[in-house]
């Protein structure tokens, strides 16, 4: 059975596309990092608003 040139350059998923790029661990650590750091920033924020009150 041959395969066509067409059928050997099918286009793949987005995800695995990304993934060929960006290696899976590093998109886990990417996204983990995004939300606690987003998470801090908000725990930051809400002290300034609260002590703010305080005064």
């Amino acid at each position: 059975m041959s395969t066509t040139p067409s059928e050997q350059k099918a286009p793949r998923g987005v995800f695995r596309r990304f993934e060929s790029k960006f290696p899976r661990g590093l998109v886990i650590r990417l996204v983990a990092y995004l939300f606690v750091g987003h998470l801090f920033a908000f725990f930051v924020y809400l002290l300034f608003v609260l002590g703010g009150r305080n005064q």
